[in-house]
């Protein structure tokens, strides 16, 4: 894992963008020539996916000429991250904010100290603002987000428990969501259960909190099964839960492959399991190539170059955001961006 404040310099150079859109940054207002410094906000330096969008950033950094990226743990705490963005603001160091935020409503408020700086920020996996699901930047300071819509995601991951339930009456679904006080967890669950309340023969059974991690997941679901020994559907949004849920199910004698598990964020683990047949699907995330999407707009922002307000996640991968066996059949070479 890579540990807070860590400090590289590294060569950067462009790259082009699938995203049409663009427009010219007017943050900062005139254009830097020289080194570029970039702070990397992760949401927590001590989790897969932010390494990966380091990784991702540090790929991207080494085609250009001269970057130093400089990483901060975000320590899954709101207040904490907040901090660091006014601190970055302040100190008068950094050209550039790459955020993985930990909640995107709360953290606005801190993003004008940045603005008014002249810093821009790129935000990554999640918009930053008052509206869930609108990608386009909403705050002053924010020039480009690199992220897909978590809700139509979401959806897509209960469309196919819903057809694998076509027959089955009950079918008993169990839900692990990350934390429900964070607003995208929060939307999550209600995308699911938009899709999953509209058929009567579907009885959500249960809902536990994972906090994306194993072992608290694995305990969420030896309590979910306790009161619901026989289970058709798990649908979790992060691969870490499924994980840990995986190891509670099978130590109960269940059968994953007699069921429609799922998991989010298309880890290594996740893909071999869905490959094997144990998890029906996997809603895939690309944060390798976040990382290096947000860099190209960072330095495009700093350097007065257009800038491409929203870069479409779900299309910065080879293969389609929801994964089946038979998909990944296709693509033998993919494996994931990223490792828990």
């Amino acid at each position: 894992m890579i540990a807070a404040g860590a400090l590289l310099s590294l060569t950067l150079a462009g790259c082009n963008s699938d995203v049409s859109q663009v427009y010219s940054s007017s943050t900062p207002s005139s254009a830097k020539t020289g080194p570029v410094k970039i702070a990397l906000l992760a949401s927590s330096s001590q989790n897969g996916f932010n390494k990966a969008v380091y990784d991702g950033a540090v790929a991207k950094a080494k085609e250009y000429g001269d970057v130093e990226v400089t990483v901060f743990d975000g320590k899954f705490d709101s207040q904490t991250q907040f901090n660091q963005v006014q601190n970055v603001a302040s100190q008068g160091t950094y050209d550039g904010i790459l955020l993985v935020p930990n909640d995107n409503v709360g953290i606005a408020a801190a993003i004008p100290a940045a603005a008014q700086a002249k810093i821009p920020v790129v935000t990554t996996l999640f918009p930053v603002g008052p509206n869930l699901t609108e990608l386009k930047p909403q705050v002053e300071g924010i020039v480009s987000t690199v992220a897909a819509n978590t809700e139509e995601n979401s959806k897509k991951l209960a469309e196919g428990a819903v057809k694998y339930c076509e027959d089955k009456d009950p079918c008993r679904v169990a839900i692990l969501i990350g934390q429900l006080q964070f607003p995208f967890d929060n939307l999550r669950n209600k995308a699911y259960r938009s899709v999953l309340d509209g058929h009567p023969n579907i009885k959500v059974v249960a809902t536990g909190q994972g906090n994306y991690d194993r072992d608290t997941s694995l305990k969420a679901m030896q309590n979910i099964l306790q009161a619901n020994p026989k289970l058709d559907v798990l649908l979790s949004n992060a691969d870490q839960q499924t994980i840990g849920a995986q190891v509670a199910l099978e130590s109960a004698g269940v059968d994953l492959s007699t069921m429609y598990v799922t998991g989010g964020g298309g880890n290594q683990e996740a893909i071999k399991q869905v490959r094997a047949g144990k998890w029906a699907a996997d809603q895939v995330d690309f944060p390798n190539s976040m990382g290096k999407a947000a860099v190209e707009q960072l330095v495009n922002a700093v350097r007065g170059k257009p800038v491409t307000p929203v870069v479409d996640a779900n299309t910065l991968g080879p293969v389609p955001v929801i994964v089946t066996k038979e998909i990944l059949d296709e693509h033998p070479d993919f494996a994931g961006e990223w490792a828990d």
